[in-house]
C-alpha cells in the first residue's frame, strides 16, 4: 500500500532533507515541499507550473534558500490559496493544490492534505505550522522499507510533527 510521509522544517531542514531524500533513491516526482512565500511572488495568484531552471527563480522570496534543491523537484510553481497568502510548492502537491487556489476553496490546504489520507485534526496542525512560516514536505513511498528510509531522512535533520498517512486503494474495476 502506498504513503506518504509527512513532515514540517524550518528552510535549512528542508534543503537537508530534499537533498538527503535524493540521495536516499526517492524521485524528485515523489516529494512535495510546501512554503510560505514571505517576500517576492506575491504578483502569481494562479498556479504557474515552471520547470526546474525556472523554478529556482520562481520562489525569489522564501523559496531562494531552497533554489537548488527546489529545482530537481517536479512541478514548482506559486500559487495564492485564499485566506491564507501565497505560496512555494513543488511535487504532487502543486497539483492537489493547483485546483484549490484557482478555485478559491477554502481551507484549500486542510482539504488537500485531507484527501491524501492526513487526519483533519492532523492537517489544520500542518496549515498552521506552514502559515506560521515552517515547510511542509512529503514524500512517497511504496514500501515499509522506502517508508522507514524517509522517516529516518526526516529525523536526522530534526523536522517535527513526522506522520505517515495511508492512501486510498482504489478497488479492482477502478470504482471507488
Amino acid at each position: 500500500m502506498s504513503k506518504s510521509i509527512l513532515c514540517t522544517a524550518t528552510i535549512s531542514q528542508a534543503e537537508t532533507i530534499i537533498r538527503n531524500l535524493q540521495a536516499g533513491g526517492f524521485s524528485g516526482n515523489d516529494i512535495s515541499v510546501l512554503m510560505a512565500d514571505k517576500g517576492g511572488t506575491r504578483d502569481f495568484a494562479v498556479q504557474h507550473n515552471t520547470k526546474a531552471p525556472e523554478g529556482a527563480a520562481t520562489g525569489a522570496g522564501t523559496g531562494a534558500a531552497l533554489g537548488g534543491a527546489l529545482g530537481w523537484l517536479a512541478g514548482i510553481g506559486a500559487l495564492a490559496i485564499p485566506g491564507l497568502g501565497p505560496f512555494i510548492a513543488a511535487g504532487p502537491i502543486m497539483a492537489a493544490l493547483g485546483g484549490a487556489a484557482v478555485g478559491g476553496t477554502v481551507g484549500g490546504l486542510t482539504g488537500a492534505l485531507v484527501g491524501m489520507g492526513i487526519p483533519e485534526f492532523e492537517a489544520k496542525k500542518y496549515e498552521g505550522k506552514v502559515k506560521n512560516g515552517s515547510c511542509l514536505i512529503s514524500v512517497h513511498s511504496d514500501d515499509s522499507a522506502e517508508t522507514q528510509r524517509a522517516k529516518d531522512i526526516f529525523a536526522r535533520a530534526g523536522a517535527s510533527d513526522i506522520t505517515t498517512a495511508g492512501e486510498a486503494a482504489v478497488p479492482s474495476g477502478g470504482r471507488v
